[in-house]
């Protein structure tokens, strides 16, 4: 019998690349921005300005060597292209649900983009160690695998402390 098919329109489940390269960004758009905003509007624009124009550039990149590794015709190209990018423009959603909801229970701006900040590190853990999972590793290698994704989360974390 066949598994069922999970809908995942983000990309986030099967997003792979894409949804860790997506939270990234849009936890290091938290970091650089939180500081420099005086509002989460301000924060929101700026969180998906820098994830819209990251996941531009990714998708123009991944057009174009479609089009010259693989000879596809452009359009092909860039159908190709947008499916393979389009999670990095949805990983943003999460942060951004979190940011949002951690206002509306009354967070000041500061205590939530760094609310926002814990769920992007928490993420990029999450998908790690479900990538060790997914890829066969014993406990310890999927142990590993998630503290590789909280490392990657963590840098972003000291870029916001040595920015603010």
């Amino acid at each position: 019998m066949p598994e069922p098919r999970v809908r995942d329109p983000l990309g986030l489940i099967a997003g792979g690349e894409g949804a860790i390269t997506g939270t990234v960004v849009c936890a290091a758009a938290i970091a650089y921005s939180a500081g420099h905003v005086s509002s989460t509007r301000e924060l929101c624009v700026a969180i998906l300005g820098t994830v819209f124009v990251y996941w531009v550039a990714h998708l123009h990149a991944v057009t174009l060597g479609s089009a010259m590794t693989r000879r596809h015709h452009p359009v092909a190209a860039f159908q190709h292209a947008l499916a393979e990018t389009w999670p990095i423009a949805g990983a943003s959603v999460v942060p951004l649900a979190v940011l949002l909801l951690a206002e509306l229970f009354g967070a000041e701006l500061r205590t939530a983009a760094w609310v926002a900040m814990t769920a992007s590190v928490a993420l990029l853990t999450a998908y790690s160690f479900v990538a060790g999972v997914r890829g066969g590793l014993d406990t310890w290698g999927r142990v590993a695998s998630g503290l590789a994704g909280l490392a990657v989360g963590l840098l972003v974390v000291a870029l916001k402390v040595a920015l603010h």
